[in-house]
């Protein structure tokens, strides 16, 4: 696997990275030292947007450079960070429980803290007192057989105080280099990543998000490892300066989409003495190396377990669709997901992972094409990165990518395949995979390219309520509700994490006030390519109010929607949902004799520009039943920030008119 690629890199020459700088410029080149804090740092305030804000950064200053490891002679990467923060108020404390992840893998590889000092600053009565770091305060956490987490909780932190932090870690793994993000969830006053990259290193550079990364220095400059031994170095500086907080916005990917940040991945060495050595520099190579991984290509081709399998899964089924179909209920049903995201098996062999009963995502979906190859189906493995992992820059960078997923085209259409959901059907993929698109790979051909993954399943949700209102201001009668798509797969998940109907029905009323439900069924809860039904009978009180001898009621009760999510005046970011989506309501009332309609509201319809969403509410009255229909359309996954305006008032408009009230009037 990629991690421990370059494990085999010896010391081929002596060279290294000293600590010599290129001359700088007075406006890059600032200095921090641990614990020298000047009094006008406890002065830090911050205005504007960021005047609420829990805490300020003073400084975040990483420096990244190479050694040379005295127990296997090839070469380490160590990372250096420090860090300090001005504590504004009592939301910010939780920045004195610092942590860091160290990864390692099944070998020998791993990454080690191989320093850490941390103090809390205070000023009392015109001198500044300094807490020291307790040895107490450290704990260490196996969090999984990969990472180990390193916990530090500094002591004394009060509204006004000063933190910070320095430590320094060396890593085995080489190949992907420790990124770095300049923006954060407060105000950072500057941002600063110094990179020293040996002569014969090329890394591919990722640099991605909505605020300008400055990148004043890019020059040759001395280095050497061993006393005597000279070479040249690659510096890189890259830095910003009085960034403001990186707020949440909804519907979003992963907000690390749009922090300024840079990454890196080994593309290719080049030592004296030894060939040009490409690490997956091109789409090919990237494939061609995957097709030979005995956790990825030589692990889809063990083919024991399907062969054995096999004649008990398809039962002599000839139709294509019919076999991919039992094919992917079989792994469904025989392995439970871990709910980790891999695009590597972390076995050897498919037939571990049926002994096992559970695995990642990448043990899954890479036994899954096993069992397809075997049973003669031509289908591909599809490299994703999840929205939680962000979006990929589009170039050949293997590492960008944390999870795999199968295709196979059946009838001229595409059949995306994901086995780790089992309420996904055939052709659906989870929602952490909607990241738009996925690169597939053809091993046999050493090709691939870029497929959209956008939803060809519509989701919607249609609302039917029949209600008759007595004299007492009670609602009674039925609700059916229909789901199809994300909105189908969101309620039947919901519905399996409960322990029974009972609770299910429990948390289905908690938001809805005055609701009993006496009865409840729920149709083709397993039947995932049908239309997923729910009916209840219902006796609905508290949500009609009276005054004098009008009568008022809103109709949509709990399924109108209360609040606009966008609230921005303006936003920088994409608006996106991940699949479109339509949900309609129809409403029908029957109301008393004595009553009538004093006032109705206006129905109308409001859209997008170029169609790209829609809502419509009508009002439809005869004799004694009002009935009412409303349906918001949202026909598009992705919002650039340009169509923000139209969408956020599109949603203003939805909340608005379906707050709206229906006011009857009592005879007599």
């Amino acid at each position: 696997m990629q991690k421990n690629a370059l494990r085999f890199l010896t010391l081929m020459l002596c060279i290294g990275v000293g600590s010599l700088y290129a001359q700088t410029g007075q406006n890059v080149k600032r200095e921090f030292k641990f614990g020298k804090i000047a009094p006008a740092e406890f002065e830090t305030k911050v205005s504007g947007p960021d005047s609420s804000a829990a805490a300020i950064k003073l400084f975040d200053v990483g420096d990244c450079y190479f050694e040379i490891s005295p127990t296997t002679n090839g070469f380490i990467y160590v990372f250096e960070r420090h860090i300090r923060y001005k504590i504004l108020n009592k939301n910010g404390y939780d920045l004195a429980n610092f942590r860091v992840e160290l990864y390692k893998n099944s070998g020998s590889a791993k990454e080690d803290l191989n320093y850490m000092d941390a103090a809390t600053y205070n000023m009392v009565d015109g001198k500044m007192i300094t807490s020291k770091l307790n040895k107490d305060a450290k704990f260490t956490e196996e969090f999984n057989k990969n990472y180990v987490i390193k916990k530090f909780a500094l002591p004394n932190v009060k509204e006004g105080s000063i933190i910070e932090f320095k430590y320094k870690i060396k890593s085995d793994f080489i190949f992907q280099l420790h990124g770095w993000k300049f923006q954060s969830s407060v105000p950072t006053l500057w941002s600063e990543y110094n990179v020293r990259i040996p002569e014969y290193f090329n890394y591919k550079t990722n640099m991605s998000g909505y605020y300008q990364i400055d990148h004043p220095l890019h020059q040759n400059v001395n280095a050497s490892y061993i006393s005597g031994l000279n070479s040249n170095a690659v510096y890189d500086k890259y830095c910003v300066a009085n960034v403001p907080a990186l707020k949440d916005e909804p519907y979003v990917t992963t907000m690390d989409d749009y922090n300024p940040k840079i990454e890196f991945e080994l593309k290719s060495t080049n030592f004296p003495n030894d060939i040009y050595r490409d690490y997956n520099g091109s789409w090919s190579k990237i494939i061609n190396e995957l097709a030979q991984d005995e956790n990825f290509g030589a692990y889809i081709n063990k083919n024991s377990y399907a062969k054995s399998a096999l004649p008990g899964i398809l039962k002599g089924e000839k139709d294509t669709l019919a076999s991919v179909k039992l094919i992917l209920n079989h792994v469904k049903n025989n392995v439970k997901w871990d709910k980790s995201y891999s695009k590597y098996s972390s076995g050897t062999n498919p037939k571990t992972l049926f002994e096992k009963k559970t695995g990642s995502s990448g043990d899954i979906n890479l036994a899954l094409l096993s069992l397809l190859k075997e049973a003669k189906i031509e289908a591909y493995p599809v490299l994703i990165s999840t929205r939680e992992n962000g979006m990929h820059p589009g170039y050949p960078l293997i590492s960008a990518f944390n999870n795999v997923i199968a295709v196979t085209e059946i009838g001229n259409q595409l059949y995306f395949l994901d086995a780790t959901d089992k309420d996904l059907p055939a052709g659906m993929l989870d929602y952490e995979n909607l990241s738009h698109q996925g690169y597939y790979m053809d091993f046999k051909s050493l090709n691939g390219k870029w497929l959209s993954t956008e939803p060809s399943i519509a989701s919607e949700k249609i609302f039917v309520y029949n209600m008759v209102l007595n004299k007492e201001h009670k609602l009674s009668g039925k609700i059916n509700q229909y789901s199809k798509g994300y909105a189908a797969l969101n309620l039947r998940n919901k519905y399996r994490k409960t322990n029974n109907e009972t609770e299910f029905i429990k948390a289905f009323k908690k938001d809805k006030t005055g609701l009993e439900v006496s009865t409840y069924k729920i149709d083709n809860l397993d039947n995932l390519d049908e239309l997923l039904s729910e009916s209840m009978d219902v006796v609905i009180e508290d949500n009609v109010e009276e005054a004098g001898n009008l009568v008022y009621f809103t109709p949509l009760l709990f399924e109108r929607t209360k609040e606009n999510l966008f609230k921005l005046e303006q936003r920088k970011f994409p608006v996106d949902f991940a699949y479109p989506f339509k949900e309609s309501y129809r409403i029908t009332v029957t109301f008393p004799e004595e009553y009538e309609i004093d006032k109705l509201p206006k129905g109308g319809i409001y859209k997008l520009p170029e169609e790209n969403g829609t809502f419509t509410i009508n009002y439809l009255s005869e004799g004694k039943t009002l009935l009412v229909k409303s349906i918001i359309n949202v026909n598009k996954s992705f919002y650039t920030p340009e169509e923000y305006f139209d969408l956020k008032e599109l949603f203003k408009t939805v909340v608005e008119k379906q707050a709206e009230q229906i006011v009857f009037k009592k005879k007599g």
